[in-house]
């Protein structure tokens, strides 16, 4: 099913698969298990060795043992990740973003967002972290069980920012593996992007922590690999008429604001792509947005990928020449930004 090529310059050999160049009906009626993927030769792999050279460089003898699956997920008891299948090969990731919109982790830069995010999860169950008296002061009880759906306040200080939704205010064990995947970025500033917030005692707190587990083996060492997929019989057709069903379309709450900024595709006989500019005038939006409102570049972030998503989805186009498109971007995303922090509170589900 697979052959193996190796890649000029003597750099890692690439697995080709025979399914590279399925339509995407050929694909989708395949199993899980047919698509044989490894770890180590897919396009995951270099991210994980950029997750484990980061331990290391932190002290900690800690290596999360992770395998792919279905879904990014940490389980319990088992200090692992699992990372979906589908960021393997750049041909599952084109069926991904079919399907769903988006491709979860589908840069190096995001990827490496959510490893650090389940590594937290991971060495919580490595140490038993939970269960210390001054993790629960901390963070609060871990035995809290899961909302259905949470309603951060986006105004916040209590939390770090790290994925998306305001996700450390869902439960205790997501605020602390935010906490940690902050703690963990490479050349991290937090002390600096967190002063005078009450956050700050938190990865303050982890920063002792894992100075104190930092040259000790852990406790709970389970390889254990949890939902494998070469066992799993589930056809990617299954897969995703389950997954479409199950999650949250994008929030239309700003479809009018996108609309006066741009137009639909039909109107414009060469047209450019709204999703497309956003992106290309994403890193400049940024630093104009941070600097005019004075925010947690979180916030700006959170507002770039919410607009960008929604008009990629609404297949929305420029409507006037690009000097002049930037300004309407600007005040688009200085609207939903501001937005954001008066209603100060949202609705995500877990």
């Amino acid at each position: 099913m697979a052959t193996t090529r190796k890649k000029s310059g003597g750099s890692r050999a690439v697995r080709r698969h025979r399914w590279e160049d399925c339509d995407d009906e050929e694909l989708l009626a395949l199993r899980f298990c047919d698509l044989r993927l490894r770890l180590r030769d897919s396009e995951v792999w270099p991210s994980v060795e950029g997750l484990y050279a980061t331990l290391e460089r932190r002290g900690l003898r800690f290596r999360p043992h992770v395998w792919l699956g279905e879904e990014w997920f940490s389980p319990d008891g088992v200090p692992g990740i699992a990372v979906p299948f589908y960021l393997a090969h750049s041909r599952l990731q084109k069926l991904e973003r079919r399907y769903m919109g988006e491709v979860e982790g589908g840069s190096r830069k995001w990827m490496m967002r959510i490893l650090r995010h389940e590594a937290g999860h991971a060495i919580d169950t490595a140490y038993g972290l939970r269960r210390r008296a001054d993790w629960r002061r901390v963070f609060g009880p871990s035995s809290q069980p899961y909302p259905g759906d949470y309603a951060p306040r986006p105004s916040s200080r209590n939390y770090v920012l790290h994925l998306g939704h305001w996700y450390a205010q869902s439960h205790p064990t997501e605020d602390f593996a935010e906490t940690f995947a902050v703690w963990l970025q490479p050349k991290a500033r937090w002390r600096r992007d967190y002063a005078d917030w009450p956050a700050l005692q938190k990865l303050e707190y982890v920063d002792r922590l894992m100075a104190e587990i930092a040259g000790r083996p852990p406790a709970n060492r389970d390889r254990t690999v949890v939902e494998p997929l070469t066992t799993n019989e589930r056809t990617l057709a299954k897969h995703y008429s389950r997954k479409a069903g199950s999650y949250l379309r994008y929030d239309r709450r700003y479809d009018r604001w996108l609309r006066r900024a741009f137009v639909d595709r039909d109107s414009r006989p060469r047209p450019v792509s709204a999703a497309t500019f956003i992106r290309e005038i994403e890193p400049q939006l940024r630093r104009l947005l941070v600097r005019r409102s004075r925010l947690h570049p979180y916030l700006v972030d959170y507002a770039i990928e919410t607009t960008g998503r929604r008009a990629r989805e609404l297949d929305l186009v420029l409507r006037s020449p690009r000097r002049e498109s930037k300004r309407r971007v600007v005040r688009l995303h200085e609207r939903v930004v501001l937005d954001v922090l008066k209603r100060n509170r949202e609705n995500y589900a877990l």
